[in-house]
C-alpha cells in the first residue's frame, strides 16, 4: 500500500500543477506580511464553518508539500503547523521563505487558495541623503539611501520650508534643475518601510552657493615659475573649479599641459606657470567656481618682469658707501686736522679725569715744599722773592690734555719762559751772600 502511495504520487503532482495554474490565472491571492526571525501564520481562504482536509504547498519551479492536516503525513520541517486544523504558521522566518503558497482543502469539493508571502526586515540604521552636481549638465541631484531593509523602502522628497512635494520613488534619487534652486533651500527626504516606523524616517540637505579667496596680484619673472592659488569656501554641493585666461574670452578653459599644471585638493585649486613669459602669460587670470546654486569668479592679474641682478645691486650699493666714506674722511682731514686730533683722543679715552689728577699734584707739591721752607727760617722766607703763581703754569697742562693746538704752542713757550726765569732766580740767590 505504501508502494501504491508513492507510485500515484507524483500524478496528484501533476495534476496539482494543472489545477494551480488554472487558479492563478483566476487572481485569487492575499498578500502577508512576514518579519525576518519572527513567526508568521498563513489563512486557507476566508471561509468559516465546516472545514475539509487541508494540505498546504510551496509553489517553486514544482509544488513542494509542506504540511497536511492528515495526521498521517508528517510534516517537512518542524517550523511548520497547523493552527485551527487550516492556517499554516511557520516559525523564525528567513528570507529564503518568501514566495508563493497554496492552500487545497476538500470537503464537499476540492478549492485552491494561494497566498503570497513577503519576508521584510527594517533597515538597521538611519537613512542618508546627499547633494552633488549631475554628470555633464548643471542640475542638481538629490539622493536618498535607507540600506539594509527588504523590501526597499519608499522615499518621498519635499521642500522646505513649505512642504511642496520634489518627488517620490523607490529610488531616492531625484534631478532639480536650477530654476528650483537657490542659496540657503532645504530638501527633505522622508522614508517608509513595510515594517516601520509607522511615523517613517527622515534626513536633510541644505545646498549653498561658493565663495572664493585668492591674491590679486602676482609677478613672475621671465623663465621662472609661479602658482596661482585659489581657494573655494562654503559651497554645497562642491563647486567645479576652473582656469580661466583673459577676461576678454572667459569661456576659454585652461587646460593642464607642460606649461600648465593644475592641482586640486578638495575646494583648493592651484594652477602653476612654468617658463614665463612676458608675451604669453602676462595679463589676467580666472578662477570660476561653478555650482547649480551659483557660479563666481575671481581674477587675478600675473605680471612678468625682467630677473633682478641682486649681485651686481649689492656691489655698487657697497662701493658707493665706501666711496662716500672716503670722500667724508679726506674732507675731515684737510679742512680740520685738529678735529681729527681730538677724535683720536676720545678713542684713545682720555678726559678732564687727567686734568683733575694733574692739578691735584701740583697742589701737593705746593703743600710739601710750604713745609719745607716753613723748616729753613723765617728770615731766609722773607728775603727770598715770592714764587709766580701756579695758575698759569696748570692753564697751560690743561691745554696740552684738551689737544688745544694754540693753547698747547703758547703752553710749551710759557713753560720754557718759566724755566728761564726759575734759573735767574736760582742765579740771583747763589750771588747773594749768605
Amino acid at each position: 500500500m505504501a508502494a501504491g502511495g508513492s507510485a500515484s504520487e507524483p500524478r496528484v503532482l501533476v495534476c496539482l500543477g494543472a489545477l494551480l495554474a488554472g487558479w492563478v490565472a483566476v487572481g485569487l491571492e492575499a498578500v502577508v506580511i512576514g518579519e525576518v526571525h519572527e513567526n508568521v501564520t498563513l489563512h486557507c481562504g476566508n471561509i468559516s464553518g465546516l472545514r475539509g482536509q487541508v494540505t498546504w504547498y510551496r509553489n517553486n519551479s514544482e509544488p513542494v508539500f509542506l504540511l497536511s492536516s492528515n495526521s498521517s503525513l508528517r510534516p517537512a520541517e518542524p517550523r511548520f503547523s497547523l493552527v485551527d486544523a487550516t492556517s499554516l504558521h511557520i516559525e523564525s522566518l528567513s528570507l529564503e521563505d518568501e514566495g508563493n503558497y497554496t492552500c487545497q482543502e476538500i470537503l464537499n469539493v476540492t478549492q485552491w487558495f494561494q497566498v503570497w508571502l513577503q519576508v521584510a526586515n527594517p533597515p538597521p540604521s538611519a537613512p542618508q541623503c546627499w547633494a552633488q552636481m549631475a554628470s555633464g549638465s548643471f542640475m542638481l541631484q538629490l539622493t536618498c539611501r535607507w540600506d539594509g531593509g527588504y523590501p526597499d523602502p519608499d522615499f518621498l522628497w519635499i521642500e522646505e520650508p513649505g512642504g511642496v512635494i520634489v518627488g517620490k520613488s523607490k529610488l531616492g534619487v531625484e534631478m532639480l534643475s536650477e530654476s528650483q534652486l537657490s542659496d540657503g533651500k532645504k530638501f527633505k527626504c522622508v522614508t517608509s518601510h513595510i515594517v516601520g516606523p509607522e511615523s517613517g524616517a527622515s534626513c536633510m540637505v541644505q545646498i549653498r552657493g561658493p565663495s572664493l579667496l585668492s591674491e590679486p596680484m602676482k609677478t613672475c619673472f621671465i623663465g621662472g615659475n609661479v602658482t596661482l592659488t585659489c581657494q573655494v569656501s562654503g559651497a554645497y554641493p562642491p563647486a567645479k573649479i576652473l582656469w580661466l585666461r583673459n577676461l576678454t574670452q572667459p569661456e576659454v578653459v585652461i587646460q593642464p599641459s607642460s606649461r600648465h599644471l593644475i592641482t586640486q585638493d578638495g575646494q583648493n585649486s592651484t594652477l602653476t606657470i612654468h617658463n614665463c613669459s612676458q608675451d604669453l602669460d602676462e595679463g589676467y587670470y580666472v578662477c570660476r567656481a561653478d555650482s547649480p546654486v551659483g557660479v563666481r569668479e575671481v581674477e587675478i592679474w600675473l605680471s612678468v618682469k625682467e630677473p633682478l641682478n641682486i649681485g651686481g645691486i649689492v656691489g655698487t650699493i657697497v662701493s658707493l658707501l665706501l666711496l662716500g666714506l672716503a670722500i667724508i674722511s679726506g674732507l675731515l682731514l684737510y679742512y680740520s686736522p685738529v678735529f681729527c686730533w681730538k677724535v683720536g683722543n676720545t678713542f684713545r679715552g682720555q678726559n678732564m679725569d687727567d686734568v683733575m689728577v694733574l692739578v691735584d699734584s701740583e697742589e701737593e707739591e705746593e703743600e710739601e715744599d710750604a713745609a719745607v721752607g716753613e723748616q729753613e727760617g723765617a728770615h731766609e722766607r722773607e728775603e727770598l722773592p715770592k714764587e709766580i703763581p701756579k695758575q698759569d703754569h696748570i692753564h697751560r697742562v690743561t691745554a696740552l690734555v684738551n689737544g688745544n693746538i694754540e693753547q698747547m704752542g703758547n703752553g710749551f713757550q710759557d713753560l720754557q719762559d718759566d724755566s728761564s726765569e726759575e734759573q735767574s732766580d736760582i742765579v740771583q740767590e747763589e750771588d747773594r751772600p749768605v
